[in-house]
């Protein structure tokens, strides 16, 4: 793909996130449009973003639970960035005309204070370089028309990232059964989701691991102060005005977010 096609879908992605809008499906559009390529207008996306004065503060894992895959027909993990003005608090209130068509995903936030720099990270690195881990939710939305999404559409824009919700209660990773430990996802006092750590890739250090491993391939590392969201625990759960959320991870702790 040309650099100027690649400027222009990243430039409509971007726009559409500031309107609050949805465009067609990008290989609805461009039938030669590659992972790489999609990466590509991931990059100048966040470019356009970080230039309007956000921060990148970490990165997500996207599409990890099978239950997501079969849900979006998207078989392979992503990824995308993090930036400072997605961050909300536990407890917080998010208005629900600020998303398009949004999403909650339950996850474990994990915390780094070392770097991770691939190829090569184990999920002992992980353990290692992890100063806790929160549960957290990943509140997703997609630029694109009814979530109408291939790998290329999620990835350009990036990795379908909303807002994400940090719990207040942060665990030592030496100090929970990652692999086992079992989600609640409420809604409106409802249990509308289940799952455990191990949804996220078979491991949540390992998925982040994979990340760590897939950045080193493009030149770019895991950082030490960085939140990196390892993956759905569950299916995706949608959202409209006037719901009220919480998750629950066994040995972790909870979060909670209302939408208004």
């Amino acid at each position: 793909m040309q650099q100027a096609d690649i400027k222009k879908i990243a430039d409509e992605l971007y726009n559409a996130l500031q309107q609050k809008l949805m465009v067609e499906p990008l290989t609805s559009r461009y039938a030669d449009i590659t992972i790489n390529d999609a990466y590509a207008i991931q990059q100048v996306m966040i470019k356009n973003m970080t230039a309007s004065g956000a921060q990148i503060i970490g990165k997500k894992i996207g599409v990890t639970s099978k239950a997501v895959m079969n849900l979006l027909n998207v078989h392979q993990p992503d990824f995308g960035m993090l930036l400072d003005n997605m961050l909300y608090k536990e407890g917080e209130v998010i208005k629900a005309d600020s998303l398009i068509q949004p999403k909650a995903e339950g996850e474990i936030a994990f915390l780094l204070k070392k770097d991770l720099a691939g190829p090569g990270i184990t999920t002992a690195d992980v353990l290692v370089a992890t100063e806790g881990v929160m549960a957290c939710f990943e509140i997703v939305d997609s630029r694109i028309k009814d979530w109408q999404i291939g790998i290329q559409d999620t990835v350009a824009d990036n990795a379908s990232c909303g807002v994400f919700v940090l719990g207040d209660n942060l665990v030592s990773p030496h100090k929970v059964d990652l692999n086992n430990c079992g989600m609640l996802l409420e809604k409106n006092g409802e249990l509308v989701a289940t799952g455990s750590g191990a949804a996220a890739l078979g491991s949540p250090a390992y998925a982040v691991a994979w990340l760590a491993n897939t950045l080193g391939e493009l030149g770019m590392s895991l950082k030490a102060g960085e939140v990196i969201l390892s993956g759905s625990l569950a299916t995706m759960v949608p959202l409209k005005t006037g719901d009220n959320l919480r998750v629950t991870i066994g040995g972790i702790g909870s979060c909670s977010v209302r939408f208004d």
